[in-house]
Order: C-alpha cells, then structure tokens, then sequence
C-alpha cells in the first residue's frame, strides 16, 4: 500500500504520529511517501507571532525537502525527516542542516536551499495537494492512501497522538484509520488533549 503523509518538522504530534505510521510500516506492506506542508504559509504565522521562529526554521527545512526531490533524492527525504525530527523532538536542540545533511551522506550543499525562495512553489504545491483531499480546518499530519475501488486518494488529518504505541497497538490504530478513511461521510474523532506529546527516545525512531 502506498501512503502519502504530509509533514512539517516543527511539529510534535506529526512527529509522533510519524514514528507510529514508520512502526506500521515494518509490519504491513506500506511504502510512504514523505510530503511537506508549510505551517508558516499555512497559517500565515507573523513575526512577533507564537512560533514564528520555529515554523520559519521549519519552512527552510522542508525547502531542503524539496531541493532533494528536485535532485532525484526523493527517496532519501523519510531519512532527512528522520533526522530532523530526532534533533528537535528526541535531543531538543536546534538544527544544524549542513550537520545533518553530512551526516546523512548527502551534499550539505543542500543546506543552502534553505533559503531560497525558489523552493516555495514546490512545498505550497504539494501542501494544497494534501488539503484538497481534507479541506483547510487542519494542521499536521495529513495521511493519505488509495480508495479501495481503486478511484483515486482519500486522506485524513491525524492521527494526533501523544505516545507511540506498542506494535499490536499500533497496528490496531492503523486498521481503524483505514476503516475510518474509507467511510463516506466520516468526518471527525476528537476528545481534547490532556497531555503533551512524549519525549521519543533513539530506539523509536525507525519503528
């Protein structure tokens, strides 16, 4: 099954749904496609705005994302995210995209598509992507797999989670997503949050 799931690195529920959707990953045939959507643009965050700092930072990063695609590396862009995520949600310190790059074995040139605008165009294209499938009211994640008939995608926002689950649980949540994304008229789950996503650890990382 090939899945479509939109992320913005800055957030930390899409980073634990992330490693939750990784975790499924290993245990059913799922191939997943990493996609950017731009909570800065999204939610046309100013500066002197609450986490403006950190969906700029973000928005550089997922210009990276799409620089690498552009160069036939898409298919190192789960990695990338991987790593990124590890160093804002697992180590809590601040990117140093070059670093990680290299260390991914990939040119740190990439780095400097960070701050070029010319990246926009592609990471705005693929966020309206996700939204024509789910509608505007939403942040991140948005997943998105095939109809069961075969007649094109359908995607929902979430799973917002706040722990990864273990593998049986995971599983389960993952076959109630796909009956639930199926539905016809299914719009929306939700009981408020009470607690902040957890702190991952390095063992979480790749499922």
């Amino acid at each position: 099954m090939h899945v479509r799931f939109w992320f913005d690195p800055a957030c930390p529920f899409c980073w634990i749904t992330s490693r939750w959707l990784v975790r499924v990953a290993t245990q059913r045939e799922v191939t997943i496609e990493w996609s950017p959507i731009s909570l800065l643009l999204k939610n046309g965050t100013r500066e002197g705005e609450p986490f403006f700092a950190e969906v700029t930072a973000s928005h550089g990063m997922l210009r990276t994302v799409e620089a690498l695609r552009a160069a036939g590396q898409g298919h190192r862009i789960g990695e990338l995210y991987t790593e990124l995520g590890r160093v804002l949600h697992v180590e809590g310190t601040t990117v140093d995209l070059r670093a990680v790059l290299t260390g991914l074995g990939l040119d740190p040139a990439f780095a400097a598509a960070a701050d070029d605008a010319e990246y926009d165009a592609a990471v705005r294209t693929s966020m309206d992507e996700g939204l024509a499938l789910v509608g505007d009211a939403v942040g991140t994640p948005i997943i998105a797999v095939d109809r069961p008939d075969g007649t094109g995608r359908i995607g929902l926002f979430g799973p917002v989670i706040t722990e990864l689950p273990d593998v049986e649980a995971s599983l389960r949540l993952w076959d109630g997503f796909l009956a639930m994304v199926a539905t016809d008229g299914f719009f929306e789950l939700k009981r408020t949050r009470s607690s902040a996503p957890a702190r991952l650890t390095h063992a979480d990382l790749n499922g």
